[in-house]
Parts: structure tokens; C-alpha cells; sequence
């Protein structure tokens, strides 16, 4: 079909996704009609998409960084001082017992940041929870709109439960945009009807949904020295591009474990240019083909990481983010055997959304 028509206008109903541009034709008769040319315009990309969410978070920041601390706008809390208090320490406790090495890194903040960066987490888990939990068999999209309604309503400061009230406080008080959060549930939504990512723009708006949306949800949290040479953008973007980075990873680590759900996170089109499919994962074996597609899934897990650490490079250096750069070393010192065997570093048990990395810098700089 061509990507174009030429049409004679007569209050033509044009779909969302037409541009459509003006033209004059003349006919044998000698008048002169308007035509109009139909070009189809493509929705845009995933990263442009998400592009746009980086940007409305950072104008959030950068208007809040101008602001004198008399005009910051604090809501009421929803509990008293010391009802608050168990909140945030239940969230405490929730990442001390689920998220060890995540909860160490918290340390490093200051009690203020820890508390919220803990509220954050705790939703972010409960909403994972929701399709990976043990009662995700009975999970549907009308339970993923209620959960939504609820954000919603904490956003508002009308908290459902304790865990609630901490979040709520939380973007009570730091420049929190409800867009990553609606993202991520959002995520959890395309689990529940999507097995399959036909090529790399779908699977990178589905790490942006379940880890890009970490990072943006934590780095006002974190705060950004007023000192720091990085621009708000860039810092947003580099949380972002970690965040891919180590979704990217998990799914290499977990092809295997992924299978046996039924599950592929791997671009189909990119699967079929080296000649394999679906059978060949869910067979399980190590073929030179294979090595030779993993090969470039690593490449590019590792220019998400470069790309990140390029924009904070001028944040402190001692970071922890190589440990989950080594996953990737590990799955090739496993001879890309991501099938039958799991990919370790050291303790590091579990890939986190929000790195410690990340977390360690941007501390160091707002204390």
C-alpha cells in the first residue's frame, strides 16, 4: 500500500494518525478545487514517548528548586506525628526484610530521604506483588484500575492503609510526579495481557514501565546538589537509562526461568533475524546461534549503563552499579547458559529497579 493518497476534500474524517496537508488541483473544466494529501504519520517511538515524562518530572524539580522554602505548598499529613512515624517505620522494616542489600544503601541518606525512598519502594513492591504475588493467578485489569483509583487518592492525601499515608506524605512534600507511578502499573497491566515483545520499542517501553519509572520516581527524593554541574534533564536521564540497563540485564539473567512461565522477554524480530524462535528457548539449548544473539543483547545492556554513567559522571565515584554490570559478565562466563543456569554476583541475590549506585551519589551530594 502507498503511504500516501490524494483525495478530494469534502469534510473528510480524518483518523488521529493522518496528517493531512492542503493542495489545490485544477480540472479539465479549468476550475480549481482543494485536494487534500493524506500522509500517514507514525505514532511515536517508545523513547520519545517516555522522553517526554523525563521532561514533565524535571520541570517539576527545576520549579521546585526555584521556589524559596516559604513557598513550597506542605498538605496536612493524613495521621498524626506519631501514627506517621509507624508508617514510615513499617516501610522500613518492609525493605529491611525483602530488599537487604537495597535497605543498606538507604543508610547512606539522610533519615529524611531513607523514610521516603522507603515509601517508594514499598508501593513499588505491593504493585509488583499484585501480578507476581501469590494471589496473581487471580489478578485482573479491573484490580490493577482500583489499585491506580488508590494511587490517586494517596496523591490527593486521602491514604487507604499505613503504607499509603507514608507515600502520601512523601509526594506531600517532594516534587513527585503521579506519572511514573501510573506508568508502572501500567507495566503490570502489559504482564497481564503480553508474553511476547515483537521488537526492541515495545520491550524498552516495557522496561521503562517496570524500572525506568524507579528512578524517576526516587531522583527529587534523592534531591540534586544545587552545586551539581549535571543539568536536571541529564540526571533524569541517567536514572532512566539505568534503569533499562538493569531490566535489560534481569531479563538476560532470567531467559530461562522466564520460559518455563511461558514467557519471552526478547525482541521477536531481532530472535528471527539469527534464526531462532520461541522452540529454541523453550528447548533450552546452547547453540552457536545463540551465543552469537546473546553477544549483542549484552552490547546493548552495556550502552544503557554507559549511557548512564556518562550523564552523572561527575557524581561520586564510588559506586556499586558495576555489580550488576558484572550480571552480564557472569552470563558469559556461563558460556551464555542463561537457560539452565542463573547468573550471580556475589550477594547480589536479586536485580534492583532503584541502583545503590545511584542512591550513594546523589546522597553524598544533598547532605
Amino acid at each position: 500500500m502507498s503511504s500516501s493518497s490524494l483525495i478530494c476534500v469534502v469534510s473528510p474524517k480524518v483518523p488521529p494518525f493522518v496528517e493531512t496537508k492542503s493542495r489545490l488541483r485544477r480540472t479539465r473544466g479549468g476550475s480549481v478545487i482543494s485536494a487534500s494529501l493524506r500522509v500517514a504519520v507514525p505514532p511515536p517511538s517508545s523513547e520519545k514517548v517516555v522522553y517526554e515524562v523525563v521532561l514533565r518530572q524535571a520541570a517539576l524539580v527545576g520549579e521546585a528548586r526555584r521556589r524559596t522554602p516559604a513557598a513550597v505548598e506542605v498538605p496536612i499529613a493524613p495521621l498524626r506525628g506519631d501514627l506517621l512515624d509507624e508508617a514510615y517505620e513499617r516501610c522500613g522494616e518492609v525493605c529491611a526484610e525483602y530488599a537487604k542489600t537495597f535497605y543498606l544503601g538507604t543508610l547512606l541518606m539522610t533519615p529524611e530521604r531513607r523514610k521516603a525512598i522507603g515509601a517508594i519502594y514499598v508501593w513499588c513492591r505491593r504493585t509488583d506483588e499484585l501480578v507476581d504475588g501469590p494471589n496473581a493467578s487471580h489478578i485482573t485489569p479491573t484490580a490493577l484500575d482500583r489499585w491506580q483509583h488508590r494511587l490517586e487518592d494517596l496523591f490527593d492525601g486521602r491514604p487507604y492503609d499505613m503504607y499509603d499515608a507514608a507515600l502520601s506524605d512523601t509526594v506531600s512534600k517532594y516534587p513527585v510526579d503521579i506519572q511514573p507511578f501510573k506508568d508502572l502499573i501500567e507495566g503490570m497491566r502489559m504482564d497481564l495481557r503480553k508474553s511476547r515483545y515483537n521488537n526492541f520499542d515495545e520491550l524498552y517501553l516495557y522496561c521503562y514501565y517496570v524500572a525506568g519509572t524507579v528512578g524517576l520516581m526516587s531522583v527529587p527524593v534523592m534531591g540534586i546538589a544545587p552545586d551539581s554541574k549535571a543539568s536536571i534533564e541529564s540526571v533524569y536521564n541517567a536514572a532512566l537509562a539505568l534503569g533499562i540497563a538493569n531490566q535489560l540485564t534481569n531479563i538476560l539473567r532470567d531467559v530461562g526461568e522466564d520460559s518455563r512461565r511461558g514467557r519471552v522477554y526478547l525482541p521477536q524480530d531481532e530472535l528471527a533475524r539469527a534464526d531462532l524462535s520461541d522452540d529454541d528457548i523453550f528447548n533450552g539449548k546452547v547453540t552457536e546461534r545463540w551465543r552469537s544473539f546473546m553477544k549483542g543483547q549484552i552490547k546493548r545492556a552495556r550502552m544503557f549503563f554507559d549511557e548512564a554513567e556518562k550523564g552523572i559522571y561527575e557524581l561520586n565515584s564510588a559506586s556499586r552499579w558495576p555489580l550488576y554490570r558484572q550480571i552480564l559478565d557472569s552470563i558469559e562466563a556461563n558460556d551464555y547458559d542463561n537457560f539452565t543456569k542463573r547468573a550471580y554476583v556475589g550477594k547480589a541475590k536479586k536485580l534492583i529497579s532503584l541502583p545503590i549506585a545511584y542512591a550513594k551519589a546523589l546522597a553524598s551530594l544533598s547532605r
